[in-house]
């Protein structure tokens, strides 16, 4: 018996956000909190987030997301942060993430890379 299931898709967005304030770059409850709220009101459901502070500076945040993950890597000597939101299904906005991350990082300078992922047809598979 063969059974239909959902197409595997998603969107990949690979970001750099420049001209941000070092200090925010530095704080790893702020980034928490940013990421999970550009994420959320992107449309994601986000399951878990966590961040580590580095020595002497720069943040790591990730976030586990229900449609898949998002991550933000801090680099506040030169006012950058990396960012990669992977999003399947069409609930979520992987590039509205990213531009909300940028508002509330008061950052306009964002360049974006965006990559289609998956199969873009249902497929069947044996049950």
């Amino acid at each position: 018996m063969t059974r239909e299931i959902g197409a595997f898709a998603g969107r990949h967005v690979l970001a750099e956000l420049r001209e941000i304030d070092p200090a925010l770059l530095d704080d790893p409850a702020f980034l928490r909190d940013a990421l999970r709220t550009s994420v959320s009101e992107a449309g994601a459901t986000v399951c878990d987030v966590v961040g580590h502070r580095f020595v002497p500076q720069g943040v790591t945040v990730l976030a586990l997301l229900a449609e898949s993950h998002a991550s933000v890597h801090t680099y506040p000597e030169i006012g950058a942060l990396f960012a990669d939101v992977f999003t399947c299904g069409d609930q979520a906005d992987p590039e509205l993430a990213v531009r909300l991350l940028a508002a509330a990082l008061g950052t306009s300078a964002v360049e974006m890379s965006v990559v289609e992922r998956g199969e873009k047809k249902s497929v069947t598979a044996d049950r």
